[in-house]
């Protein structure tokens, strides 16, 4: 049976254990965001972090039921003997969101080779192994289990801001189709989930957060709550395998020259697609 999204308690004592998931960057920002929708759910969070392990243990000081894992994405063989492990003592776990991600700046006019390759091994090469990791390591349990790909709107309203994080966010957004068809056994569903202008980023200050995140065509903020619940949503497994959710009000449908944080600086705006 699939997973109900819609829990909103945990299971009595005794009775079915948790479902379990695994939020990658689970500690901060969205992937924090990802993480509480679960706990609230009912769900046993694991709250995955780099350098972020205050942050993450006080995250599950105030979950009813929570851990913390921390590993590199950088080394992609550690982080899959991370999980490999997990997986060994983990019951019941069916879920995947691939939340960690790089964004560092460069442009199109001069993609910088190390950054390229630090967004390609963490937003990229890390996410897909770990997903294969996942699926066949959980082979054999009972219900969906479900990996969730974060991925970004940019994969469908481009702009030569950002170069290497947005072609590493193309390559992740790839890996979801192919995933989703792969001969795995059990019931196993891979979604992507894009989200929008959620937090200020790169050398955005706050304020500015407030002109360029309803640079959409509904005009509004997109909240991380939004993004969470989309999540969760997921990962009961209601959709077919290989879909993406839009979560940005509207921003990928238009047609976007820079990113939002110098349209807002510049005064533009950018046209529907």
């Amino acid at each position: 049976m699939p997973l109900s999204p819609d829990s909103s308690a945990p299971p009595p004592s005794g009775l079915t254990p948790r479902p379990a998931v695994l939020v990658t960057g689970g500690a901060t920002r969205i992937g924090a965001a990802i993480t509480r929708r679960f706990a609230a759910a009912g769900w046993h969070t694991v709250i995955h972090y780099k350098s972020s392990a205050a942050d993450a243990e006080a995250l599950a000081a105030t979950l009813p039921s929570a851990e913390t894992i921390g590993f590199d994405l950088a080394d992609d063989e550690a982080a899959l003997a991370a999980v490999t492990a997990l997986a060994a003592r983990l019951p019941g776990w069916h879920c995947l969101v691939n939340s960690a991600s790089v964004f560092d700046y460069d442009a199109v006019t001069g993609l910088d080779p190390a950054t390229n390759r630090m967004a390609m091994q963490i937003n990229a090469l890390a996410p897909a192994r770990l997903a294969q990791g996942f699926i066949a390591l959980t082979a054999g349990q009972a219900g969906v289990r479900s990996v969730i790909n974060v991925t970004d709107m940019k994969i469908e309203n481009t702009n030569p801001d950002f170069f290497s994080y947005t072609m590493s966010k193309h390559a992740l957004a790839a890996t979801i189709g192919m995933l989703a068809k792969g001969n795995w056994n059990g019931d196993v569903r891979v979604y992507g989930l894009a989200p929008g202008a959620v937090l200020a980023s790169h050398d955005q200050r706050e304020e500015e957060t407030e002109i360029s995140h309803r640079m959409n065509l509904l005009a509004r903020k997109t909240g991380p709550d939004e993004i969470a619940d989309a999540a969760l949503f997921l990962a009961g497994g209601a959709l077919a395998s290989g879909q993406s959710l839009f979560i940005d009000s509207g921003q990928h449908l238009m047609n976007q020259p820079r990113d939002v944080i110098w349209l807002a600086r510049e005064g533009a705006q950018g046209e529907p697609a």
